[in-house]
């Protein structure tokens, strides 16, 4: 099973809010995870960012991958390095 940490979106039309979850790479983008470990809001001036570094170092280390934007989202608030 290939596990990503990704985004899920949330939020109104033309107002999103994402969620930073790890699901399976197979279930849809808006749908079932295994687990929320951070929230995004790139509405908010400047963009809000809440990610629980020990959660997604610990899933990083069991082998999950990240997407690009959640990894520039990483980098940016100091869980993990380029």
């Amino acid at each position: 099973m290939a596990v990503k940490i990704r985004l899920k979106r949330i939020g109104a039309k033309k107002n999103p809010c994402y969620r930073v979850v790890v699901a399976d790479s197979r279930s849809p983008r808006d749908g079932r995870f295994i687990e929320e470990i951070g929230t995004y809001d790139p509405m908010a001036e400047p963009s809000a960012i809440k990610i629980d570094a020990e959660k997604a170092t610990g899933w990083i280390a069991k082998g999950a991958q990240p997407t690009e934007t959640v990894k520039a989202l990483l980098v940016k608030s100091g869980v993990i390095n380029k």
